[in-house]
């Protein structure tokens, strides 16, 4: 493949990343068609720093180096003796640069594909003291020392980097997980965040920049910069890492190689965008990546003849076999990252091969790597192979999850005991130090406000997400104690794990049930499509493809009357279900009931299943005799899951029937005054489903969701 043609293709990885222009459709494809190609060869630099000098430490860094390793590996073919990794120590900003000429820039082919890689701190430093501008720079591992007499950085700079890439014969994909605006006090948070306050005074290492004149002075061509990849859309976003069970990782990095795992090119770019953004913004808030030089080639198309065959997608792949035969490693780099830290011993994988009998079970897990025992159902002796790639059969979870919740390392000791005793009293909660163990969310005090009497004042605690955005509808009066701030809570607690639960069913890449549903606005006589969403697995080989509006997260203006077209593409009947929050994070569902009787205060009409026939298209709400589906005047974040299931939602209908709740207001939603209990009915109801075919987990500790008979997509937009 020659350079010249490497950006139509790479366009794959950059909608993960964050593509912003809603032209940029189907360069996806070109992406993997680079990366797929065997013949092609492809060279990576890959950098990430844990261990800094003078107290600095991430965590995550040198687990995205592994990521993007086994994703170019045994997703896209890389050789690995082709891919240069620099970590902790080794990554100064000299051998950096070095590599980069050495590995990159010399060693390249005009047919090379090329990826760049940088996971660590980021900061913005003055050039020098004449200058009033900060430029953005990425901190090495000798990024920062300290003289007799001054602070000198040794960083390097955003725009050296700009021209490496302009050196090389071909243009380079470059992935930055950093940031550069740090705060400059630090927020306490239970996530590491990726950038750093640098001195005032700070001044710039003279080698660094003598090293970019050299540059500048070289002849280079006009050639486009390839893909500028970043972490975040915004330039005062931070970067962030989050804790899991035995590792740290990056959530951008994550999010954009597990979704590479299982993607399929029949995609447009802005709706990978989208994908990738909800998974963050599921798990910490508002940080969005983004393309940073989206102008060029933004009306280009993939055309049929492009791609030449399917691209299967996986969520893992077989790295290692054991002596015995009987029993592989296994890579889980394609498992969605809030689902990995519950992905349960029992759960089955397929080989992905003509032989799809051939199936792997769990029998151990540390972190993304699995070991599993070979299942071959028809008993052949076909030799399992390193590199063949695993597919996801039956999910496994446990079924006494609950919710962590941090308590700020800010609170004072007596604080935190009263917290600790709060939380104690509350089911299916449990409270720990943040950063020291995994959290969903953080308890602690709101930021004292310029109306604040003095530093003394009553102190306000609230629920906050580990990005420290509060959670609506959380905050506290002034005074109150941390104990009954924590009680007070519960019923709120209660809802976010019932939102933690349905989001564990989220397999849009993995299902076998071919759905495809698609939010819209009803705004004239042709409803306009705002997201959509489809299995993946099933659907890859379609000529049409799946596009988002607008951006990672769709806008809808309040008032706007909604509705949801859904699409059943198998030959059997499937059933629906409607679960989500609303912008206040209180549960709400779908409500489906019988017309047959009027809706009153008092009365409350049966609810009955939606059910979706073969090959049948339905709207939710189902026809325009029903209450209009309108969105309230609350500006904010909404969050709908729907989920399919080849059986009956049984035991969930009767948990909705059973709690109480208002149909005054004859809309189709209505809010879930026991959403847990909702929760885990909808998770009985799944398993059931699946418990007609044998199942390697019998205990009755644990859920299992077999991929054929479920699939469950996620749905998420603002309200403005």
């Amino acid at each position: 493949m020659k350079r010249r043609t490497f950006l139509q293709r790479i366009g794959f990885i950059l909608a993960a990343l964050g593509v912003t222009e809603a032209g940029w459709l189907s360069l996806g494809n070109r992406y993997y068609q680079a990366l797929a190609q065997p013949s092609r060869r492809k060279l990576a630099l890959l950098i990430g720093i844990n261990k800094y000098p003078q107290n600095l430490a991430l965590g995550g860094c040198l687990t995205d180096v592994e990521l993007q390793k086994e994703l170019l590996i045994y997703r896209f073919g890389f050789q690995e003796s082709d891919i240069l990794t620099l970590t902790d120590e080794q990554a100064t900003r000299e051998k950096i640069e070095s590599a980069f000429l050495d590995h990159l820039v010399e060693d390249a082919k005009a047919s090379d594909v090329i990826v760049f890689h940088f996971s660590g701190y980021g900061s913005r430093i003055k050039l020098n003291a004449a200058e009033e501008s900060l430029v953005n720079t990425l901190i090495p591992f000798d990024g920062t020392y300290i003289s007799e007499n001054n602070q000198i950085v040794n960083c390097l700079l955003e725009e050296t980097l700009m021209l490496l890439w302009r050196q090389l014969p071909a243009q380079v994909t470059a992935i930055l997980d950093t940031s550069y605006h740090a705060p400059i006090t630090a927020p306490s948070t239970a996530s590491r965040i990726r950038a750093y306050q640098m001195p005032a005074k700070a001044e710039f290492a003279t080698a660094e920049l003598d090293f970019q004149k050299e540059l500048k002075s070289k002849s280079i061509s006009d050639r486009p910069l390839g893909l500028l990849l970043g972490a975040t859309s915004n330039p005062k976003e931070l970067a962030r890492e989050i804790l899991l069970s035995g590792f740290s990782v990056g959530l951008f990095t994550y999010a954009l190689t597990q979704y590479l795992w299982e993607a399929t090119p029949a995609t447009t770019i802005i709706h990978t965008l989208s994908q990738v953004g909800s998974s963050i913004r599921q798990l910490d808030g508002k940080q969005q990546p983004a393309l940073l030089n989206s102008k060029e080639n933004q009306s280009k198309l993939l055309s049929d003849n492009f791609v030449t065959e399917s691209i299967i997608g996986a969520q893992g792949v077989i790295t290692a076999t054991e002596e015995d035969g009987k029993t592989v490693q296994v890579w889980l780099g394609g498992i969605p990252l809030q689902v990995l830290e519950y992905y349960g011993v029992n759960s089955r994988l397929s080989l992905v091969s003509k032989d799809a009998n051939i199936q792997i079970v769990l029998r151990s897990r540390n972190g993304l790597t699995a070991k599993a025992q070979i299942f071959n159902e028809t008993k052949t002796a076909t030799p399992i192979k390193v590199g063949q790639l695993v597919q996801e059969e039956e999910r496994v979870l446990p079924k006494n999850i609950n919710l962590s919740v941090a308590l700020d390392t800010k609170l004072e000791r007596i604080e935190r005991v009263d917290a600790t005793s709060g939380f104690a009293t509350i089911s299916h909660v449990s409270s720990v130090i943040a950063g020291e163990q995994p959290a969903d969310y953080v308890f602690g005090k709101l930021p004292e406000t310029k109306l604040s009497d003095s530093p003394g004042s009553p102190s306000r605690y609230g629920l906050f997400s580990l990005s420290c955005e509060l959670i609506p509808n959380t905050a506290g009066e002034d005074g109150e104690a941390a104990k009954v701030a924590v009680q007070r809570l519960g019923r709120r607690l209660q809802t976010l794990l019932a939102a933690k639960l349905w989001r564990l069913t989220e397999n849009e890449g993995s299902s076998r049930l071919a759905v495809k549903a698609s939010l819209e606005i009803i705004s004239g006589i042709t409803p306009r499509s705002v997201m959509q969403r489809e299995t993946v697995r099933v659907t890859a080989t379609s000529k049409k493809l799946l596009s988002s509006e607008g951006g990672y997260v769709p806008s809808v203006s309040v008032g706007s009357r909604m509705q949801y077209r859904v699409e059943n593409l198998n030959d059997r009947p499937i059933y629906l279900m409607l679960l989500g929050l609303n912008s206040s994070r209180t549960a709400i569902a779908f409500y489906p009931t019988s017309r047959s009787q009027e809706l009153n205060a008092e009365t409350k009409p049966p609810l009955k299943e939606i059910v979706i026939a073969p090959g049948e298209i339905i709207t939710l709400p189902k026809s325009a005799t029903n209450s209009e589906w309108v969105i309230p005047g609350s500006a904010d974040e909404y969050e709908h899951q729907l989920i399919f299931s080849t059986a009956p939602f049984t035991q969930t209908l009767a948990a909705v029937q059973a709690a109480k709740y208002s149909t005054a207001d004859k809309q189709p939603i209505i809010e879930l005054s026991k959403p847990l209990e909702v929760a885990q009915a909808l998770l009985q109801d799944l398993h059931n489903a699946s418990a007609a075919k044998e199942t390697t987990s019998q205990s009755t500790d644990f859920y299992a969701f077999d991929v054929n008979n479920w699939a469950s997509l996620s749905f998420i937009f603002q309200v403005v």
